[in-house]
């Protein structure tokens, strides 16, 4: 089985509204434990973006994730050359902003997808698919393209049949 590749909202998300830290410990050693078989990981992209705010997920996944969960994106450079060229060929349906974003080399979206791609993984994020927004290009419509498989959190527990 091959790891799901998770989204820095995997995170976020869980941490500010569906699973706190210190309301639902159980959710927090799942993530560890799944982590630790190799079930889920997620890139450097993500991880620095993480890093970003000091705060309690910071010291959580600083004290209960080993570096080898977070792969090296400089590894998928020709997948992410066709993620960015897909972009730039959608100039005449999303704002220069929501372009430039995305492919702004700091961001963590282009690089999970080209990891993804490159390694046949499914990606677990909250984002929905908006086929016809303008403002922001969402991985579920790259994905989408590309034909790589996503789902949110629950679905990638529902699948792994994990319980907490």
């Amino acid at each position: 089985m091959r790891p799901y590749l998770v989204d820095s909202n995997f995170f976020i998300q869980a941490s500010r509204a569906y699973y706190p830290l210190d309301v639902a410990p159980g959710f927090w050693k799942k993530v560890q434990q799944l982590a630790g078989d190799g079930k889920i990981a997620s890139i450097d992209k993500v991880r620095d973006e993480l890093s970003k705010n000091k705060d309690d997920l910071q010291s959580w996944i600083d004290d209960n994730l080993d570096d080898d969960f977070w792969k090296d994106t400089s590894t998928v450079l020709h997948e992410y050359g066709r993620i960015a060229a897909w972009a730039a060929s959608k100039s005449s349906h999303y704002k220069p902003k929501a372009i430039n974003e995305f492919l702004d080399a700091a961001e963590a979206d282009a690089w999970l997808i080209a990891y993804a791609l490159a390694h046949k993984l499914t990606i677990v994020t909250y984002e929905v698919s908006a086929p016809d927004g303008k403002s922001k290009i969402k991985i579920p419509d790259v994905c989408n393209q590309f034909k790589i498989p996503h789902v949110n959190t629950i679905q990638m527990l529902r699948d792994l049949g994990e319980r907490f």
